[in-house]
């Protein structure tokens, strides 16, 4: 049974509810998607949306953190709150004889979260640690300044887990704040599935949405990439390589019709590991780094070509060369027959392995709504990729000169 789309209309909003039914295994899943809710839309309290999911997480008011986790412990429910840069999720599954009370403990923890100023000090610390964690980390500290180079000025700049200051500075009515204003049925979204029926959950969903305000959807965001090309060098005595990040703009927005293209494309420059351009050209003919990735981004509220990979201090100059010669060969001439035949074979051959499990298919139908095209389009986007010409792919790829433009966050020693 394929995923279908209905709504649910609670307070007057209607709320989109993807479902489907798969009694294969005794078990119910459910996400509460709230959209415009992630770390672009925090306002100037980097950190707060993921800090906000942590402090969900601590459980609710009535049993606390240790009584929360034990009463899921003791039925096996999983309930977990994450947030990245668009969305805010809760994520609910169990068996399915203990779902209901799986919905008990979430409607619970969402009436009154364990929002106390002893659980902000506790999940502000462990922010705080994964902060200086991350510092060590030398591919995240080139990912996140690429980050901060391409989309300067903007939300997307500064990484979703905040900044040391930004988290000392957040205070506990900025938690409350943050969950008034965003988990609203304005911004909600049901994905549901597993061994129930559509009438029992459409039923379970609306008694859970029931307690949430209307409140007010939030904006719709896009920032830009920068698109002349800048450099930034970070000095790290300890590092023993260099780090290279590159990025530049794509000329693509989410829901794009040509996006299949893309995919294609971008799998043959560096997405797809062993026999894409940039690892032939830097790891096999070379020997300058074990991997070199690209990939592309395309989201609401952003859209960007990137890539990676690690040198020999030494080899530094000679990779990024490589880099841009093999990234301008791929623009100028394009990709040949062999290489869109192996690229299709692979997409197209490894699409069961893409819907293979209930929460695969779910997601995938999210996706499809979210970017705002129709169910099943997956589908016809394979159909168009089977059909794809080696002209139509070059001159896709000619019309993309933009990816050329290429930003760099280097750290070495």
């Amino acid at each position: 049974m394929a995923s279908t789309l209905d709504f649910i209309e609670v307070h007057g909003v209607k709320v989109p509810f993807i479902f489907e039914e798969d009694k294969r295994l005794p078990i119910v899943s459910m996400q509460v998607v709230f959209t415009h809710s992630g770390s672009i839309d925090e306002g100037k309290h980097y950190g707060l949306a993921r800090l906000s999911a942590k402090m969900l997480n601590e459980g609710s008011l009535k049993r606390g953190s240790v009584g929360f986790a034990d009463a899921l412990d003791a039925r096996a429910i999983q309930l977990s709150a994450t947030a990245g840069n668009e969305t805010f999720v809760i994520e609910l599954g169990s068996l399915k004889e203990e779902f209901d009370a799986g919905l008990s403990l979430l409607t619970e923890q969402l009436r009154e979260p364990n929002f106390t100023a002893q659980s902000l000090d506790k999940v502000k610390t462990m922010a705080l640690s994964d902060i200086a964690r991350k510092e060590a980390d030398f591919d995240t500290v080139a990912s996140d300044e690429l980050k901060a180079v391409l989309f300067e000025g903007t939300p997307m700049a500064v990484p979703n887990i905040g900044t040391k200051e930004s988290i000392k500075a957040i205070k506990l009515g900025d938690v409350e704040a943050f969950k008034k204003d965003h988990l609203v049925l304005s911004n909600a979204l049901i994905v549901m599935g597993g061994d129930i029926s559509l009438a029992d959950a459409k039923a379970k969903a609306h008694d859970l949405l029931s307690i949430l305000e209307k409140g007010k959807a939030g904006k719709e965001r896009h920032y830009e990439p920068r698109k002349t090309p800048k450099e930034s060098i970070l000095k790290r005595p300890q590092s023993e390589q260099a780090y290279l990040y590159f990025g530049a703009p794509f000329a693509m927005k989410e829901g794009d019709s040509e996006f299949y293209k893309a995919r294609v494309a971008m799998f043959i420059l560096g997405s797809s590991g062993f026999g894409s351009r940039l690892m032939e050209e830097i790891r096999v003919k070379r020997g300058l780094a074990y991997s070199a990735y690209s990939r592309l981004s395309v989201a609401k509220t952003n859209t960007y070509f990137s890539g990676y990979l690690q040198t020999k201090l030494e080899s530094e100059a000679e990779a990024k060369k490589t880099v841009v010669d093999v990234i301008d060969t791929f623009v100028r001439d394009g990709v040949t027959q062999s290489e869109l035949d192996q690229a299709r074979k692979f997409l197209l051959g490894s699409e069961p392995l893409r819907v293979e499990t209930l929460s695969q298919r779910l997601g995938r139908t999210f996706s499809e709504y979210y970017q705002g095209k129709p169910l099943g389009y997956s589908l016809q986007e394979l159909e168009l990729i089977r059909t794809l010409t080696l002209d139509e792919l070059n001159d896709f790829i000619k019309r993309h000169a933009e990816i050329k433009n290429l930003s760099y966050a280097i750290v070495t020693k």
